[in-house]
């Protein structure tokens, strides 16, 4: 494994540099002073809002590429890179199908803000680990902004109880199962293997010079990018199958002890 060539690390967020409890470790923030000095760009990429991504990574968020809301949303601090949104037409009919279900918990994700109904005091505390800005609406249909995407939240299993009602609009939608509880739909182009290319274009990143790390479905298209594609030990066995390389869990410092290698100069 020659990682000399590297000028691009993109990292998921939850499951992957995150802990179990969300969190960043220290140990992190010192590794991307090193990969600073190497001039390796450091990218975020997450289904989580573009807000509750920079909470995490405060520390460096100026020096940092941030693909959020799987790709449909892609800042470097002040400028906006690339937005997908998602079209009204679709963002009413999924509405639509999701009001047919019951304990499914639909969020409309926006740039700067996030959209719920509030019926579920349980939902809206869980919704504050990711989402940092949010309003409670009465009618999510009434909601007239530009959308990103729609996340959907069930509290067992978004494969099993999510996935099956809305399985059916992956022919013309971005339906992805971004988590254990959540799943997202979006745009055909709002992912982060379509925003990752469109990066590697500007930037001029080759397969082989970009290092890439994830966990969920939601990962796979940005994985297959990279040479370097590592999936965490707590992966999704899709995640696993498409990865060239695993490291450890996001507990156990998974990304981080990949990245020791990296700027260490370890070749094998």
């Amino acid at each position: 494994m020659d990682l000399s060539k590297i000028k691009m690390v993109v990292s998921d967020m939850d499951g992957t540099l995150l802990n179990s409890d969300h969190q960043v470790s220290d140990h992190f923030f010192n590794l991307f002073e090193e990969l600073k000095k190497k001039n390796i760009q450091f990218v975020a990429a997450s289904g989580r809002q573009y807000n509750s991504i920079i909470d995490k990574l405060k520390p460096i968020k100026d020096d940092i590429i941030v693909i959020a809301e799987n790709g449909g949303y892609v800042m470097r601090k002040n400028t906006e890179l690339l937005s997908t949104p998602l079209s009204k037409k679709h963002q009413k009919d999924v509405l639509g199908i999701l009001n047919t279900v019951e304990d499914l918990y639909p969020v409309l994700c926006g740039k700067q803000n996030a959209y719920i109904n509030g019926k579920s005091e349980a939902f809206v505390a869980k919704l504050r680990e990711y989402y940092t800005e949010f309003e409670i609406l009465d009618e999510l249909e009434n909601h007239t902004g530009e959308i990103l995407k729609i996340a959907i939240y069930h509290f067992e299993s978004s494969e099993a109880h999510i996935y099956p009602k809305v399985k059916h609009l992956e022919n013309e939608l971005k339906v992805k199962v971004s988590g254990e509880n959540w799943l997202d739909i979006s745009s055909p182009n709002a992912h982060k293997g379509y925003a990752l290319q469109k990066l590697m274009d500007l930037y001029n990143i080759a397969s082989d010079e970009i290092m890439v790390f994830g966990d969920y479905n939601n990962d796979l298209e940005m994985l297959a990018l990279a040479d370097v594609s590592v999936a965490m030990a707590n992966a999704h066995s899709n995640v696993k199958a498409i990865s060239n390389f695993e490291t450890t869990s996001n507990d156990d410092l998974g990304v981080e002890r990949f990245l020791e290698k990296l700027v260490s100069g370890q070749t094998n």
